[in-house]
């Protein structure tokens, strides 16, 4: 597959089937990388996806089997954090990886959000040095460590918080 072949778009609504889909195949897969599990969202209704993609930034790698990649954006509230964003959610099909539809993705919320906020922030986890390094390469850096920050079977995992100021002059 050659990422140049991918199709990027924001979600919408009407892409609820697929985003659950890739959704609950992110957590499913890699439960240890989401703050959420595969079983709160899996008993969730299809309704709730398709509004999450009516108030969210969610973005979409499509090719031509369809759906591969998604990555989303959620613009911090309130006067004195609106110019942060957080980036979430990222997940690319086994299928998929080490072609540039990450990167493309990251990039595209990067553009995105270069438009509304000043600084974009993440959090990944600290023994995941495959997702460190490709961040470090879009030009996030290392700032901290939350200590047990998230815990999945009885297993805790730091996560790294990373940022990139993206604001234009």
């Amino acid at each position: 597959m050659d990422a140049a072949h991918i199709q990027i778009r924001r979600l919408t609504p009407t892409d609820g089937v697929l985003y659950r889909e890739i959704r609950l195949e992110a957590l499913r897969c890699n439960p240890e990388a989401y703050g959420s599990t595969f079983e709160a969202e899996n008993a969730l209704p299809l309704t709730w996806f398709a509004d999450r993609l009516d108030v969210s930034d969610v973005f979409g790698a499509f090719d031509d089997s369809g759906l591969v990649g998604v990555a989303g954006l959620f613009i911090r509230e309130g006067q004195k954090k609106a110019h942060k964003g957080l980036l979430w959610g990222i997940y690319v099909r086994p299928s998929s990886r080490k072609t540039g539809v990450g990167r493309r993705l990251v990039e595209t919320v990067i553009d995105f959000a270069s438009q509304r906020i000043e600084l974009i922030q993440l959090a990944v986890v600290s023994d995941n040095q495959e997702a460190r390094r490709f961040y470090l390469g879009l030009g996030f850096v290392e700032y901290g460590i939350e200590k047990n920050a998230l815990k999945q079977g009885g297993h805790y995992y730091d996560e790294i918080l990373m940022a990139k100021n993206i604001k234009r002059n």
